[in-house]
């Protein structure tokens, strides 16, 4: 089911009302909350559902296992078992082709032949998603960092928590399995500011990403067709579609969660307002990058062992990143990318030089050295974008060739009615960031103590909602393909 769906919009109206009719009895309200999850999910089909119970119940059984085995090596077996289990069953439905197609192609490389066993494995959304969050539950209770629960109903609930259950933020149970846990209140104050996420989520969604999203799909279908102009266009605008549709849902997410009495982290911080790729990546899908830092990246050693191993360290956790996103080798050459960008200033120990806001010094505008830096980052991560969003390693390399033939020339993209469109959509992400600077700035928020300019941002967001909504509006999210 899609937050932007008309099924959603009658679900969600009719789940609030039952969810705080049953607010006297917490199994009560946790039991219609796992029921509206598994509908949720249901919806689009019931059949993996069975993965989610699967991953439940082992998991839940495991904490109960690591809390009573007092051997340490009874505690690895059992936390192995929770890793190869999870781990297993992501690899085999997201990466099964992926490794039978590049074995096939490493014979066919030397000169040789195979018959290619393929099957025809359907992804199940979210699979990447709530492995992780699961993951982490086990993980922190073999550290001792977390008690393991023996409230079923509330772990049951915290896995499949639908708001966040098909495309993040990955929360740890340190976070959302206590609120599970305890009583919530209907707060008026937290649900405005859930209204208020929601509607902006809806609008980085639906105006910004679905209206990009022809536009984006027509040049990286015809680049060959395409002049230079056009194709850093393309780029450009995929670079704000991911962005809008991604975090959009995130927004979604939280206002969701917000209405129902739960507070989940906050996923994207102003990415592209970044000055340098550490910077990025501590503002973008930090629910993933976080998740990767304390279960691998430290795990491994991270920074603290040395410059060389330290850099083997980044290298791994990129591509890992890369290769979470997807079974193509386009993704990991984005992860590569990513972590070639990053190594010079981890080599330099700058990696951590950009913590305060870029409006700290109280101005209006960034320093003009500031600008710079943002102009800088958003080109490179741009420019890595071309590969995660191409099908092929070939095809990226192509684009990219295009980009650089430096025509000018007309191309079928540029015509008249065209061009009406190509400014309609500039507008919309020249609004897009102004709304976010106005937003780091504070001069606007989304905490429910509106201001006259936080009301008059609504209304332009509800109409440009309503008159910007595709005519077929079922385009479903992104990320819901990782």
């Amino acid at each position: 089911m899609l937050f932007n769906s008309i099924e959603f919009g009658f679900f969600l109206p009719i789940i609030f009302m039952l969810y705080w009719f049953t607010n006297r009895d917490l199994k009560l309200q946790n039991s219609l909350l796992l029921l509206a999850s598994y509908f949720f999910y249901g919806w689009w089909d019931w059949r993996f559902l069975s993965l989610i119970i699967a991953s439940t119940l082992i998991d839940y059984s495991i904490g109960l296992g690591l809390r009573r085995f007092k051997s340490r090596r009874s505690k690895k077996m059992l936390l192995s078992t929770s890793i190869i289990v999870n781990i297993g069953l992501l690899g085999f439905f997201k990466y099964f082709n992926f490794f039978i197609d590049s074995f096939s192609g490493a014979f066919t490389f030397f000169g040789q032949s195979m018959d290619e066993f393929t099957l025809k494995i359907v992804l199940p959304v979210g699979i990447s998603f709530y492995t992780f969050q699961t993951l982490s539950y086990t993980i922190d209770v073999y550290k001792s960092k977390l008690e393991p629960t023996k409230d079923f109903l509330s772990f049951a609930a915290f896995v499949a928590f639908f708001p966040q259950l098909v495309a993040g933020p990955i929360e740890r149970a340190s976070n959302l399995l206590p609120q599970m846990q305890k009583k919530r209140r209907l707060k008026p104050l937290n649900a405005a500011e859930g209204v208020r996420l929601i509607l902006w989520g809806l609008f980085k969604k639906i105006v910004i990403a679905d209206n990009l999203a022809p536009a984006v799909n027509d040049i990286f279908t015809n680049y060959n067709l395409y002049t230079s102009e056009v194709l850093v266009l393309g780029v450009v605008f995929f670079a704000f579609q991911i962005y809008c549709d991604f975090s959009g849902y995130s927004d979604i997410a939280r206002g969701i969660a917000k209405l129902l009495g739960f507070e989940l982290m906050v996923n994207f911080n102003f990415p592209y307002f970044s000055r340098s790729i550490g910077e990025f990546w501590r503002k973008w899908h930090i629910s993933l990058s976080t998740w990767f830092r304390d279960y691998l990246y430290i795990p491994i050693g991270g920074s603290k062992v040395g410059k060389s191993k330290g850099i083997r360290n980044v290298f791994i956790i990129f591509l890992v990143s890369g290769f979470w996103h997807g079974a193509n080798w386009t993704f990991i050459i984005w992860g590569g990318i990513h972590a070639l960008l990053f190594v010079p200033s981890y080599i330099s120990g700058n990696n951590r030089k950009y913590l305060n806001s870029i409006t700290s010094n109280r101005l209006l505008l960034p320093k003009f050295g500031d600008f710079v830096r943002i102009l800088c980052v958003f080109i490179l991560v741009t420019f890595s974008w071309i590969f995660f969003r191409s099908e092929s390693v070939s095809m990226a390399i192509e684009y990219i060739h295009g980009i650089f033939q430096f025509s000018i020339s007309p191309g079928p993209y540029l015509n008249p009615y065209d061009n009406q469109l190509l400014v309609q959509e500039l507008l919309l992400v020249s609004f897009l960031v102004i709304i976010e600077y106005l937003l780091i700035t504070r001069t606007i928020s989304l905490t429910p103590k509106l201001k006259s300019i936080d009301l008059v941002i609504d209304a332009v967001l509800v109409v440009m909602i309503l008159l910007k909504t595709p005519v077929s509006n079922n385009l479903s999210f992104i990320y819901f393909q990782f």
